[in-house]
């Protein structure tokens, strides 16, 4: 079974090719399996495609490392983009993608290093997120989760994100609090969780609890969440560089909140996956 991976920010993904696994997709128990780093190859996640569509040139499958699906994922669309352009399948044109959470459309930069990509509108609707509770516009709610209450916002660029505007934001904050918000009841398909601090109207820095994934040193849809919050509240200007662990992506927006979003990939390397990594499965 062939491989690639690639990271963006440090944000790794590995992509399989259906052509080359020779079966519909990875069942969950093989995901994770690969994507753990002690048995497997290790990873943030698995990109399966690309697959056929009636939408677009090509289409995309996102399993985070729990071996649950994601609707969408902004650095996997880059990461994705940057393998089509290795394999020559794309040019520097603008080219299109169907997820699960929507058609985008990207364009490669700087040879294959920088990928820029039309994420789509948010919307800050609880029924579109989805947030429980009636039809609204979730912003600057309250939650509590062990010993703390928040002040929450939710958006959706076709996944769940619940954003929280802090002064300060650290990783032990995000890996203390992320994992209870992923699954808060308000929350009925989990969500994505990001801390934010605004830095001033052009620069804010975030911390990220990944749905399915965990803590994470960069997320394109957690950026770009976390900006049209900031946006959305007056906070911060349409073009905006959101800082984090991994690195830094600008994200711009127009008045209606359609995001685009431009950010770095690296090629880590490329070579076969072993089918005995997955023995251990039949004696768990």
């Amino acid at each position: 079974m062939k491989f690639t991976k690639y990271h963006a920010l440090g944000n790794d993904y590995l992509v399989l090719d259906p052509k080359d696994y020779g079966q519909p997709a990875p069942t969950a128990d093989q995901i994770k399996t690969i994507c753990d780093r002690h048995y497997g190859i290790g990873s943030d996640g698995i990109l399966f495609g690309p697959l056929s569509s009636a939408k677009a040139p090509f289409s995309l499958r996102v399993f985070n490392p729990d071996g649950s699906e994601a609707e969408k994922s902004g650095n996997g669309l880059r990461i994705f983009c940057r393998y089509l352009w290795d394999r020559k399948l794309v040019s520097d044109s603008l080219f299109s993608v169907e997820t699960k959470g929507g058609v985008v459309q990207a364009q490669i930069l700087n040879n294959g290093k920088l990928v820029r990509v039309d994420m789509g509108m948010a919307s800050f609707r609880s029924e579109d997120i989805p947030v429980a509770g009636p039809p609204r516009e979730v912003l600057r709610e309250q939650i509590s989760v062990g010993d703390r209450t928040f002040q929450f916002c939710g958006a959706t660029i076709g996944n769940p994100h619940c954003v929280i505007l802090l002064d300060e934001v650290s990783p032990t904050l995000a890996k203390q609090y992320g994992p209870l918000l992923e699954v808060h009841p308000l929350f009925p398909n989990r969500t994505n969780v990001q801390f934010v601090k605004v830095l001033d109207r052009k620069n804010i820095r975030i911390e990220i609890w990944e749905r399915g994934a965990g803590y994470t040193l960069a997320s394109g849809s957690s950026s770009c969440a976390s900006a049209a919050i900031a946006c959305k509240l007056g906070l911060c200007d349409a073009d905006i560089t959101v800082h984090m662990p991994g690195g830094r992506i600008e994200v711009s927006m127009d008045a209606a909140f359609r995001i685009v979003m431009t950010g770095p990939v690296t090629r880590v390397a490329k070579g076969h996956l072993s089918g005995e990594m997955f023995e251990r499965l039949k004696t768990n």
